[in-house]
């Protein structure tokens, strides 16, 4: 008896040490996060259509979330990323930020929010975001105001529609030599500014906008909009919309006979959907995109932590939610401290290379480099083609 009891203990203290080892190895350094957990709120949509592009943001953020513990954690804190389902919807999106005022008014430790995806659900979440100390850094949403409207706690990882809108116009004309194009956009506060900044950037250019066209989110039917476009002898089309509509737009337009036209689509059509739900049709279509593929910008090291974290490949804008904790926690590594003001005043200091580029903000909380990716869907992927 007295051996069979050694022998637990031997195999007892053997475990426990393996488990310490095991905890040093994810701390990295050998300090493994002590002092409890700090919590980042990915809002985004995890249901619904574009459930797709707001798990790739929460995939991202997690990643990075893995990297920092593993590193000792973030001022001696483990980072944990919370998802919460903003559903592509504004009274949704409104009940997230009250849920996530809710948590830092009871003390949580929350160092900031990644959202929304879309503008209109991020200017929703503002309008509490605002008043709360703590940093809310978009992936994705483009629209101007955002940034013109005076929040000192709000940031993008992404370009804004003036740029898109600039690269949109130069494409059309130079890269697809394209004189006179129609202009589509859906009847949100993203479609309805993009269309609209695309439109002039045209006109500067000397090209001919002979038809400018508002469609509805999640619009499917567009036996109208072909109709005006054969009647106005577009030679190119610009979209401005989601990848709820534009498949079955661009589906359509190949079975009018007009899918040789070059299509150019705005970023919030830059998700499989689709490709997916195009019957074919988005063969040949041009995509704008806020992320470059992450095989050009990163190794096969990150793609393969990224499948132990997510279990699935890094698509669309997991590049973008990595960046954007990423951006969270530099500031509050160079603010040495958690508190909102602090944080943001740091990020506003911040100068260093990420996956998506060189990030350095300027007062407003918008990028000083804006960069916007070109891609072709080719073979039924999106293959990216410039810059």
């Amino acid at each position: 008896m007295m051996r069979v009891k050694m022998v637990v203990l031997v195999a007892t203290l053997m475990a426990a040490m393996l488990m310490a080892m095991f905890l040093t190895g994810c701390g990295g350094d050998g300090d493994t996060p002590d002092k409890g957990d700090v919590i980042v709120y990915v809002a985004a949509p995890l249901s619904g259509f574009q459930a797709n592009g707001g798990q790739t943001v929460v995939g991202g953020a997690r990643l990075k979330a893995d990297e920092i513990n593993k590193a000792g954690g973030l001022l001696g804190y483990r980072v944990v990323v919370r998802g919460v389902d903003d559903e592509s919807d504004d009274e949704t999106a409104a009940a997230v930020a009250a849920e996530v005022a809710a948590a830092v008014n009871s003390g949580e430790k929350v160092l900031g929010v990644i959202g929304h995806l879309n503008s209109g659900q991020t200017s929703v979440g503002m309008e509490v975001y605002r008043d709360l100390p703590i940093v809310v850094i978009t992936p994705t949403a483009s629209e101007m105001s955002l940034t013109q409207s005076g929040f000192r706690n709000f940031f993008r990882v992404n370009a804004h529609n003036a740029a898109q809108a600039s690269v949109a116009a130069e494409y059309l004309s130079s890269a697809l030599g394209v004189k006179r194009v129609a202009v589509l956009h859906n009847d949100d506060p993203y479609g309805i500014d993009l269309g609209r900044r695309t439109a002039d950037e045209l006109r500067a250019l000397g090209v001919e906008v002979v038809l400018i066209r508002q469609v509805q989110v999640e619009q499917d039917q567009f036996d109208d909009e072909i109709g005006a476009l054969q009647d106005a002898g577009a030679e190119g089309i610009f979209y401005a919309g989601y990848e709820v509509e534009c498949p079955y737009f661009r589906s359509e337009l190949r079975d009018a006979g007009l899918d040789t036209l070059p299509f150019l689509a705005s970023d919030g059509c830059f998700l499989s959907a689709t490709i997916d739900e195009a019957d074919g049709a988005a063969e040949g279509m041009y995509v704008l995109g806020f992320a470059p593929e992450p095989e050009t910008v990163a190794g096969p090291e990150w793609i393969k932590a990224y499948q132990d974290v997510e279990y699935r490949n890094p698509e669309t804008y997991s590049v973008n939610g990595y960046a954007a904790l990423e951006v969270l926690a530099e500031g509050a590594k160079k603010a040495g401290n958690f508190i909102g003001s602090d944080v943001a005043d740091a990020i506003r200091q911040l100068d260093f290379e990420s996956l998506i580029g060189k990030v350095s903000y300027d007062d407003n909380g918008d990028l000083e480099d804006q960069r916007i990716f070109v891609f072709k869907v080719s073979e039924g992927e999106f293959e990216q083609i410039g810059p």
